[in-house]
């Protein structure tokens, strides 16, 4: 396994091949997503234990996604057993799988308490706030910004365990790498998707408040927002596809697509 280094123009590819995946499959694609989603909500009801299983099992969901999107590309209808397919891999990714589970939640909960309590546990005013306007929730910002190192760890760490049998140390480590060393091509992704969801959410919401007010606009943003969210995650695994290249096949099906 090698890393690949990519111009920062790639970041506009990773959101046009994204999109274009995504139209390709949007029932199959945005019918996983809600999937994931409400065994999410399920899972996290369970009393004591809900939230830390929820937690555990993001990385495995999250590898499901991109396993999705990958079955999506290489022209292939992306069966609901795909988002198991961390599950499916072997006894020893699954417990690589389940382990960066664990880490991942141990640091966002670390993360999550040290942002409240550098926030002191209380929204902060805005400078020149009006009583009408809601304060800044310090704590959600400070939060943000202490899961930034988490979301980087991440990003391509359950990948690297699945597709090339990484050690979860090494995948964190080398998902780090990764990120930094295509710091341009992920910061234009960003900004990117960024502009596509202001985009889309300026013009439905307008379309919204014209043909029925704010309560319609309020209805019609809450759907859109979540298969946005979903075409979102259908752009993950082509920033993991074109950072790395290994002698093992970056396919669920054992083949890698470059299309």
């Amino acid at each position: 396994m090698k890393l690949n280094v990519v111009p920062a123009r790639t970041g506009l590819l990773w959101v046009r091949l994204g999109i274009r995946t995504f139209l390709r499959q949007p029932l199959a694609l945005a019918g996983l997503f809600f999937m994931y989603m409400a065994v999410v909500l399920v899972v996290t009801q369970i009393p004591l234990v809900g939230m830390v299983i929820g937690g555990i099992l993001v990385p495995a969901a999250t590898l499901g996604l991109m396993a999705a999107t990958a079955e999506a590309a290489s022209g292939r209808f992306p069966m609901p057993t795909v988002l198991v397919s961390a599950f499916r891999a072997g006894r020893e990714r699954l417990r690589s799988m389940l382990v960066l589970g664990v880490i991942y939640t141990v640091a966002s909960v670390a993360a999550t308490s040290l942002g409240s309590l550098l926030a002191g546990g209380a929204p902060a005013a805005a400078p020149g706030a009006t009583p009408e306007q809601p304060p800044i929730d310090s704590g959600l910002l400070f939060t943000l910004l202490l899961h930034t190192p988490l979301f980087l760890m991440f990003w391509h760490a359950p990948a690297l365990v699945h597709w090339h049998g990484v050690t979860p140390a090494k995948s964190l480590f080398f998902s780090v790498v990764a990120c930094w060393r295509n710091l341009g091509a992920l910061l234009v992704y960003g900004l990117a998707w960024m502009g596509v969801f202001l985009l889309v959410g300026t013009v439905l919401g307008l379309l919204g408040v014209i043909a029925g007010g704010a309560n319609l606009a309020r209805a019609v943003m809450v759907p859109t927002a979540l298969l946005m969210a979903a075409m979102f995650t259908s752009s993950i695994w082509f920033t993991f596809r074109d950072s790395f290249t290994g002698d093992e096949p970056a396919s669920p099906a054992g083949e890698k697509d470059r299309s």
